[in-house]
Parts: structure tokens; C-alpha cells; sequence
């Protein structure tokens, strides 16, 4: 029987890779209660909770998530961990036009006679920073307790390596390059960027797989020079995101213009060469179906044991809202429930070799997130404090998240609140009767919240 995603129109398109297996469900589960290495076609059956039939099987469900949630307890045990961090994106502007994306502005609208009165480069809700925007940011905000910064951002077409990249570029031109001249704000290249931002200690995450494709365009320069260069700058790790799905079929639907599956891999695989931890990532429940998802968990597993460079595997169930897929009627909707918690479980039972599994209360909320703690998954994200914060002082908390607050909710599921470093190499188990309720692992943290919630609310 062929299986379709409920949320895509029957006979939008026409994969080559589709969930059908010779396997049975009952085979795959007793492989993977066995804790034996799962295939591919395994993957499908624990996904689909049998192939055999349309739609999950209730019962059947509940003994995959069973079996996740004992395979995490043996690999990781009870404590479920946060980390004290700050999202500093550098710029929305953007050209590459992805289908599942509702983060970007068109770069044509940061240029400077799009830009009335010469102010600051800003659409809507549209940003682009200088690099001393940046430092302030996170000088700022590492003084407050974080340990880490996470920056992921649009592809400027003015961002360049360095200044020797950007050189270049003028000189002989370049894909989705326009000097930085023509635009009302100066990004900057990646390394004043990383540089800015790689201050007082800070742990510095940022430069995924296409952001590295981005500072290399129109050179020979290689994945491996491109990141030892940004290492020499303050990087510290990096976040496999870009990631989407990793089957070309799926990529060339949503995400045309991007690096493709094996560009993604080398440029990981040339992170892990200089040094750099790494994360990565899935983004799921649009116009794939679950064949796909266990082939990315597979190239992820396959990388995984090439490097042993993957700090944590992050689910991401596609946001649908206000996306073009939306508007142009290519899905209806996202990922159910369901799918969301046997991806989690599913991603425990296959990744044998990945030891952490982060669920994303920004993408599932709280009640959904928490669930997935049950489903394989051992992390909470992060405090993402975020410049709105940092300037209304906690009044509109927006995503953050305090100490306290993960401390109350962890305990709440009867596990353990841990903080921990980006690398997982740190940790410090929170008391809930004692705390201290605020970052203790950053260069400066020392226990106090890094937003005091009762003045905030008081100010409001």
C-alpha cells in the first residue's frame, strides 16, 4: 500500500523513495528493544507503525515510544538539560528563497535606496547588524550569565569570508554577490562577525553547512580552509541546521537553490576535520514522506561514525504558517502529533551512536515538549534570551526561558534539571528546593537569573 503524507495534496509528487518495506513491524520492534542496529527499512516500520496498513497504529505507538524512552534512560539516565544562551542572528536578508521559510526578507529591500532617509537597513521585521551591533549584544549579555551565543542567519549577499573574500568577490564578481556599498547597512564579513561576537569566553555556535557554502562562493577555497579560518576567528561549534531533510528528491521541492545532501555532509564532515563540535538537525512533516526521514537519519548516523562529532540530534517539526509551501497549496499543514512523538522515538532507537536528543519548546510549546521527554528525548533547548529581552528587560518575555522556570517544569515530569555546556561536557544538576535559579557554568555566571521575572512583571 502506498502511503502519502495526509498533509500534501495525493499525486503532488512523485518521489522515487517511498515507505514500503519487505520488513514487519514486529521484527523492527524486537530489533530495536534489542538495542541491535537498526536499517533502514527497520525505520520505517517503527515510523509508520507498519506499512502494511494507512495511518498509526495507537497501540503499536505506544510500544515504540516505550522502547525510546528505555533507551534513553539506559544512555543518558534522568536528568534532562538546558544551557544559558543567546540567539544573536546577524541578518534576515536573504535570496534564497526556500519554500518551507518564513525567517527571511528579500535582500532588495536592505539596499540603500530602498532605505528611506538613510536609515537604519530594517523591513517590516526584517534586521541587518554591523559587527559592533553584534559585540554589544552579546558583550552584554555573557556580563548577565550566558554561556553560550548561538547566530544563524540569512545569506547577505554582501557577507563574505573576509576582507580577502570580499576582495575577490568585487574583483571577478560572484553568485548572490552585491558589495556592501549598495546597501544601508554594512554586515560586515563572517569573520568580523564571529570575531565581534567571540568575546570574554563566550562559547560561540554558528556557521552552518550553507552559511560556510555562502563564504566560500566564487573561490576554490575548501569547506576544511573555510572553517579552520572561522576557528581562528572564535567558533567553537557548529549547528547543523540547513540540514531540512538530506534526500535530494525533497531538497530540490523545497529548498532548490541550497547546498545539496552531499555538500552538506563534506561541509560537516570538514567542521569535524579542524576540530569543531557539531550538532544536527531534521526538519520534517512538510512534503516528505517517512522513507525520507529515516534515509536523513541514516545519513546522520553514517556521519556520526565517520566523526563522532555530533553533540546532540534536534527534531524540528516544520512551522507551516505564513511559509510559501502554505501559499502555493503544496501542503495544508504540519506534522501531527503523532508523527512528532515517533520521530523523537524513532531518532533515539536509530541514532545508536548520538548520545543526546534535544526537544525544541519553541517549535512543539511546552506541553508537547515535555511529552517528547518521554519519547527519547533528554534536552530542553536553551534560555534564548534575545536582544528584545536584553532592551524591555524581561517585560515581553517572548521565547525565553528562565532557570526557574526549566527547573519547575523538569521536575514537574519527575526528571532531574541539569545545566549544562554546549558540548554536554559540563553540567550542574539544579536543586529545585535550593537552586540557584540562574546560569552558573558562563564566564561570568554566578547563579543570578538573567532575568529577574517578578521586576519585570512589576514594571510591565
Amino acid at each position: 500500500m502506498e502511503r502519502l503524507p495526509t498533509n500534501v495534496p495525493r499525486g503532488r509528487f512523485e518521489f522515487a523513495h517511498r515507505p514500503e518495506t519487505d520488513q514487519s513491524f514486529e521484527n523492527a520492534l524486537a530489533k530495536a528493544r534489542a538495542g541491535d542496529r537498526l536499517t533502514v527499512d527497520d525505520g520505517i516500520e517503527l515510523l509508520t507503525t507498519g506499512t502494511a496498513f494507512d495511518g498509526i497504529d495507537p497501540r503499536r505507538k505506544e510500544q515504540v515510544l516505550e522502547a525510546a524512552d528505555q533507551r534513553r534512560a539506559e544512555v543518558v539516565g534522568e536528568a534532562v538539560t538546558f544551557v544559558a544562551n543567546l540567539n544573536n542572528n546577524v541578518t534576515t536578508a536573504c535570496n534564497t528563497g526556500c519554500l518551507f521559510c518564513n525567517f527571511k526578507d528579500p535582500a532588495g529591500g536592505f539596499e540603500s535606496d530602498q532605505v528611506p532617509d538613510g536609515g537604519v537597513a530594517h523591513t517590516d521585521r526584517g534586521f541587518t547588524k554591523t559587527p559592533a551591533d553584534s559585540r554589544r549584544i552579546v558583550r552584554d549579555a555573557v556580563r548577565r550569565g550566558i554561556y553560550e551565543v548561538t547566530s544563524v542567519s540569512g545569506l547577505h549577499p554582501a557577507l563574505a569570508l573576509d576582507a580577502d573574500h570580499r576582495e575577490a568577490l568585487a574583483a571577478q564578481g560572484g553568485p548572490n554577490y552585491k558589495p556592501a556599498s549598495m546597501y544601508a547597512t554594512d554586515p560586515g564579513t563572517y569573520v568580523e562577525q564571529l570575531a565581534a561576537m567571540a568575546v570574554d569566553g563566550v562559547h560561540l555556535h554558528s556557521m552552518t553547512p550553507e552559511e560556510a557554502a555562502h563564504a566560500r562562493r566564487g573561490t576554490e577555497k575548501s569547506y576544511e580552509q573555510v572553517y579552520r579560518r572561522l576557528k581562528r576567528a572564535g567558533l567553537d561549534s557548529v549547528p547543523g541546521t540547513a540540514a531540512e531533510i538530506l534526500v535530494d528528491e525533497v531538497r530540490d521541492v523545497i529548498c532548490p537553490q541550497k547546498i545539496d545532501t552531499g555538500e552538506w555532509v563534506a561541509a560537516m564532515e570538514a567542521a569535524a576535520s579542524v576540530g569543531l563540535d557539531m550538532t544536527a538537525t531534521i526538519m520534517y512533516g512538510h512534503v516528505e514522506n517517512e522513507a525520507h526521514r529515516v534515509q536523513h537519519l541514516d545519513v546522520v548516523r553514517d556521519l556520526q561514525d565517520r566523526t563522532g562529532a555530533i553533540t546532540e540530534f534536534v527534531p524540528l517539526s516544520f512551522v507551516h504558517h505564513d511559509t510559501p509551501l502554505v501559499e502555493k497549496g503544496m501542503v495544508s499543514t504540519g506534522a501531527t502529533q503523532a508523527e512528532d512523538e515517533l520521530l523523537m522515538a524513532v531518532s533515539r532507537l536509530y541514532l545508536d551512536n548520538v548520545e543526546n536528543l534535544q526537544s525544541s519548546w519553541v517549535k512543539f510549546g511546552d506541553e508537547l515538549g515535555l511529552k517528547l521527554l518521554s519519547c527519547g528525548a533528554n534536552d530542553f533547548m536553551g534560555t534564548i534570551l534575545s536582544e528584545e529581552i536584553t532592551k524591555r528587560a524581561g517585560g515581553e518575555f517572548g521565547e525565553f526561558r528562565s532557570v526557574a522556570e526549566y527547573v519547575e517544569m523538569i521536575t514537574a515530569v519527575g526528571r532531574v534539571p541539569a545545566e549544562r555546556s554546549t558540548d554536554y561536557r559540563q553540567r550542574r544538576v539544579v536543586d529545585p528546593d535550593e537552586g540557584p535559579f540562574g546560569p552558573t557554568l558562563g564566564p561570568f555566571a554566578d547563579g543570578t537569573p538573567l532575568v529577574d521575572r517578578s521586576a519585570a512583571l512589576a514594571d510591565d
